[in-house]
């Protein structure tokens, strides 16, 4: 099973503020969705919450939510403490792949449990303000695979770069 990591970042790794995107970029949003629609997606609690009710649970995805508090529910989703198990959980559903959608301390634990095998990095060309980061990553320790560079425009109000890195 591939374990793949989707996040966009700014320059300065952030990648929210107040549990909500510090960003409107709808480029970066439809790529998400093609890049997970179909597969099991994990994320945190806060990350679920962050996204709007209408939109919850992500539809046409098996969303796994990993939490600590024992009684928190989210209808249609699938709750488990550990990343691990979560991931164990997939494997035995015989997923080819997953995707790892957030938020920051997901990210960090995936990555030094060394955990992911490909990283989908949108990397939003400002430093901005917020509270939420992304871990910085070794860059001696991934390959780039692919690049897609986009300028700004009347719908997105930063240049941001699309890559792809495998785990060396």
């Amino acid at each position: 099973m591939k374990v793949n990591l989707i996040v966009a970042a700014s320059e300065n790794n952030v990648i929210g503020i107040k549990n909500d995107l510090p960003w409107s970029l709808p480029d970066d949003m439809k790529y998400f969705k093609e890049k997970t629609l179909g597969h099991f997606i994990i994320m945190g609690r806060k990350n679920y919450i962050s996204i709007p009710e209408k939109f919850r649970p992500l539809p046409n995805r098996e969303n796994a939510i990993l939490t600590t508090k024992e009684k928190f529910v989210a209808p249609g989703c699938l709750i488990f403490n550990s990343l691990e198990s979560a991931l164990e959980d997939a494997k035995l559903k015989n997923k080819k792949e997953v995707f790892i959608i957030g938020g920051g301390e997901i990210y960090k634990y995936a990555l030094e449990k060394n955990i992911v095998d490909i990283i989908f990095l949108t990397r939003i060309h400002t430093e901005i303000e917020g509270d939420t980061f992304f871990p910085k990553i070794d860059l001696k320790k991934w390959t780039t695979i692919s690049e897609l560079r986009k300028s700004k425009n009347e719908n997105h109000k930063y240049d941001y770069t699309f890559f792809v890195l495998k785990k060396n």
